[in-house]
């Protein structure tokens, strides 16, 4: 069975900085894309930022050049280093992992305070 535990939200003030990872276990093979998405209340589920398993990255455009993703193949891990956070970036962050099926974490929560 495959899970996916992330870890790494909170609370912060606008400007501050906050950590994502997100750790696969079981048998995943054949991993495409690793990814995170976010959801805020009363909005739907959005891509934040999308990372091939050689490693290009995208992100949406509301946080180029202050989010950052990463993984580590060897681990099944995936990451987000998220800079210069604004009260809009405040939601559920979810994990998602793309092989020859789909699995989703949890969710962690990121509250910025203005």
């Amino acid at each position: 069975q495959v899970q996916l535990v992330e870890s790494g939200g909170g609370l912060v003030q606008a400007g501050g900085s906050l950590r994502l990872s997100c750790a696969a276990s079981g048998n995943i093979f054949s991993i495409n894309a690793m990814a995170w998405y976010r959801q805020a209340p009363g909005k739907q589920r959005e891509l934040v930022a999308r990372i091939t398993w050689g490693g290009s990255p995208n992100y949406a455009d509301s946080v180029k050049g202050r989010f950052t993703i990463s993984r580590d193949n060897a681990k099944n891990t995936v990451s987000l280093q998220m800079n210069s956070l604004k009260p809009e970036d405040t939601a559920v962050y979810y994990c998602f992992i793309h092989s020859h099926f789909v699995y989703w974490g949890q969710g962690t929560q990121v509250t910025v305070s203005s």
